[in-house]
């Protein structure tokens, strides 16, 4: 029976460490005899492969820093401090992120940062006050390339903030860091209402020539669907061939053609391609159908 006067959840560790013992023979020394007793104790039907799959990333985060993960300057979307509304909420709207740096002029300024739910409060609340963009700001936390995520996010938690700016030793801003950004590396991606499901279909028709592609699908697929020819020893995916002919990530918004396709990147990151609209030229292919469009 367990002693009702210690904590349930110390039972339980002491209880699973007991069984790595009798499992391993003995408690590991060092993080890579850590990472054999909890790949023992998954082989012993101890932990599944999502509970281990989180410890390693939990170790893992410990010998990450910000720099690793962080959304690059060039990928940062901003607002200036001099925009009036009708230039910066179209950002707001397209971007559908939840909190946005403010630069005076240029982007190693950041002044503030601004939230969505603040803006929407304002116009709710404003009447016929005039906006002003320095009262709307909150105080940006700078923070050096340097850092180890699970310090920065112990100091997210204790400070309640969720985004970053991130300085290079020079004090020039490299980029910004989010506590999603530190999350997802614990727990894996964090999806929400614009990630994309895994499980539905790689490509939708929408219209008579135009298509929802999920960056992910095989170019195989691609130009069996398509009736095209593209090579796929280079690139595996239709993502891997629109960065390939970019020659950098695409962010949400960027339209490109290549040969007879009308591309426009609908969902991505800062590291990765995620959704497409495609739009077939019908009088340069012969479409899925069969038929060419004419």
């Amino acid at each position: 029976m367990n002693n009702k006067d210690e904590p349930p959840s110390t039972n339980w560790w002491t209880a699973l460490v007991g069984r790595f013992r009798r499992v391993v023979g003995g408690s590991p020394r060092s993080q890579e005899d850590l990472l054999e007793t909890i790949s023992s104790a998954r082989a012993a039907g101890l932990l599944d492969r999502e509970t281990q799959d989180t410890i390693q990333r939990v170790l893992q985060v410990a010998e990450l820093r910000v720099r690793d993960i962080m959304i690059p300057r060039s990928k940062m979307v901003v607002v200036d401090r001099s925009d009036p509304p009708e230039r910066f909420l179209p950002v707001l709207i397209e971007s559908a992120h939840s909190r946005f740096p403010v630069i005076d002029g240029e982007r190693d300024k950041i002044i503030g940062i601004l939230l969505a739910k603040d803006v929407l409060r304002y116009f709710e609340d404003s009447g016929s006050r005039a906006f002003n963009m320095r009262d709307m700001l909150r105080p940006a936390v700078f923070i050096p390339e340097s850092k180890r995520l699970n310090v920065l996010l112990n100091e997210f938690r204790a400070s309640r903030n969720h985004m970053a700016v991130v300085v290079d030793e020079y004090a020039g801003v490299a980029g910004l860091v989010t506590i999603e950004d530190v999350l997802e590396q614990i727990v894996g991606d964090i999806e929400d209402e614009h990630d994309i499901d895994e499980e539905a279909d790689m490509i939708l028709q929408r219209e008579e020539n135009e298509y929802v592609v999920k960056a992910l699908l095989p170019l195989e697929d691609f130009n069996e669907y398509f009736h095209t020819d593209y090579d796929d020893d280079e690139v595996d995916t239709v993502g891997g061939l629109l960065i390939q002919h970019l020659g950098h990530v695409a962010k949400r918004g960027e339209k490109v053609r290549i040969d007879q396709f009308n591309i426009e990147v609908l969902h991505s990151d800062s590291r990765r391609v995620y959704l497409l609209k495609v739009v077939v030229d019908p009088d340069h292919v012969s479409l899925p159908d069969g038929s060419n469009g004419a």
